[in-house]
């Protein structure tokens, strides 16, 4: 899901900024909040033990193993918080009331109760609805909550941004789950039914990876650095004082979303995947390579003047070098920019193979964002960059990205991921545009890993033509046309497939609108 939410920025976009004369309130005072740092010393823990071996037999190199499958997803993310005997520090921009919301709110209240030290920072973007949840995990003695770049307006939130527009429209989108220092999980998904395939409704195609060696040392050090910020608030700061009764209202809601009939099948169907055979069995596959965090400085977050000294976007570019032959691009929300579509158009001047896959309209969340891109399509093919758009239906050609509990209505992108010269490659949270690079903060590993990179260019060469249109230049040169291949042969629409007359419209109306910094 789209950081500030497509609703959201519709209007903010056209009641909002008209609204910004309005007086914030102060935030609660940061005096007398307690810091704290991840444990050190986990190497006697289950996962230390379990991983020690490995560890110690590539030096300097960190194991990764990719998590596409939403199942498996979900189910490392459950394991880990099972697993854990010390300590949980968990990161998340959206984390939904939903099945899987609760069932892995519970694995962390469960961990608690065995004494294991839950740090659970959150974005406040997203937590409309929640607070008696919020109010009640944090009253347990083993779980501390905060809140980051917090509305006090709980309930009507958009007076928030009417009165504190350019504070909160700076969010914290990273996304990690890291257990005793010792594994953590990295990637693109938010916490919610749809990033791990339940239900019926829209459900994304994702990327995260699990890693393990030193790379989760760099990941336990960004959490921290983000933990005692100046924009994370204790949410007993915030929220209203839990009721004598909330331990209890919190275990029948646990108990609730176990009982989902969706959840049931799904639980069931995370019991049967191989990395929860392989991880209780110490037999899980990691690909070894050199992997360096890349992230933001929180103070991203309070800057107005843009420094470049706080940004993820300068020490990726440094990290994962400039692309020499390829450049394999994965962004759900893609607003290239002018300097950006200077910038790969540059590139494809040089020879160097750039594709890009994105979301069609059909399949996108937020018909701003599509209008961001669209203006640029054009220049982007007269210059030679290949473009593909995620069809609404690719998830129903993927059989092993459904649980089983019904056919998807449809799908979206949502990976963030690209690859450089099939040598390197990035998976996180930061997508490619004005928002991700200088609103909201990010994270992501850039690993150093052929095999990984070699994944995501078989990936363009075989399954993106199946699953996603291919954009191209009309052979007359005026306009565009969308391919579709299938089994039958290839099929031409003039028109954004699947999409109505109206949304193309208003498509068109957004992409003239000077909005292009808030995407």
């Amino acid at each position: 899901m789209r950081p500030i939410g497509k609703a959201t920025l519709a209007s903010l976009v056209l009641v909002t900024l008209g609204l910004l004369g309005g007086c914030a309130s102060p935030l609660p005072s940061l005096e007398g909040r307690a810091a704290s740092s991840a444990l050190s010393d986990t190497s006697g823990t289950r996962l230390g033990r379990a991983l020690a071996a490995e560890v110690a037999a590539h030096p300097g190199m960190s194991g990764i193993h990719s998590l596409g499958n939403p199942r498996d997803a979900f189910a490392a993310r459950a394991v880990l918080a099972a697993a854990a005997d010390r300590s949980l520090d968990v990161q998340y921009y959206i984390w939904h009331g939903d099945p899987v919301g609760y069932l892995l709110f519970e694995a962390l209240w469960q961990a608690a109760e065995r004494g294991v030290r839950v740090r659970l920072l959150l974005d406040d973007n997203n937590t409309a609805g929640l607070d008696p949840t919020l109010a009640a995990l944090d009253a347990h003695p083993n779980i501390e909550l905060r809140l980051y770049n917090p509305f006090l307006q709980r309930g009507a939130r958009w007076l928030g941004y009417a009165t504190d527009f350019s504070r909160l429209n700076r969010r914290m989108h990273n996304k990690s789950f890291t257990a005793d220092n010792q594994v953590t999980v990295v990637g693109g998904r938010n916490i919610g039914d749809e990033y791990f395939g339940v239900g019926d409704g829209m459900v994304f195609a994702d990327l995260d990876v699990v890693a393990v060696g030193p790379a989760v040392a760099e990941v336990s050090k960004q959490f921290d650095l983000y933990w005692n910020s100046a924009s994370a608030y204790p949410a007993s700061a915030l929220l209203d004082a839990p009721g004598p009764q909330a331990a209890a209202e919190l275990q029948a809601r646990f108990a609730s979303a176990r009982a989902d009939p969706q959840a049931l099948v799904y639980l069931e169907a995370v019991r049967s995947t191989g990395l929860v055979r392989d991880l209780l069995a110490r037999t899980l596959a990691f690909e070894w390579a050199r992997a360096q965090l890349v992230h933001d400085d929180p103070a991203k977050t309070l800057d107005t003047a843009r420094r470049i000294d706080v940004l993820l976007f300068p020490d990726l570019v440094r990290a994962i070098g400039r692309p020499q032959r390829s450049l394999d691009l994965v962004s759900p929300y893609f607003v290239p920019g002018e300097e950006g579509t200077a910038a790969l158009a540059a590139l494809a001047g040089r020879g160097v193979t750039v594709r890009i896959l994105t979301n069609s309209l059909a399949a996108s969340d937020v018909s701003a964002v599509h209008a961001g891109y669209a203006k640029r399509r054009e220049a982007l093919l007269r210059a030679g960059v290949q473009l593909y758009e995620l069809k609404p239906t690719a998830g129903q050609a993927l059989p092993d990205s459904r649980t089983g509990m019904g056919s998807s209505s449809s799908s979206g992108l949502h990976a963030k991921t690209f690859a450089v010269d099939g040598e390197r490659i990035f998976v996180g949270s930061f997508n490619f545009d004005p928002r991700s690079a200088l609103l909201n903060t990010e994270m992501g590993l850039v690993i150093e890993s052929p095999a990984l990179a070699r994944m995501l260019a078989q990936g363009f060469d075989a399954q993106v033509p199946l699953l996603a249109y291919e954009v191209r230049l009309a052979p007359d040169g005026r306009g565009l046309q969308w391919v579709e291949r299938s089994a039958a042969g290839e099929k031409v629409f003039d028109t954004e497939p699947d999409t109505s007359a109206m949304r193309r419209l208003g498509v068109g109306v957004m992409s003239v609108l000077p909005i292009e910094w808030l995407l």
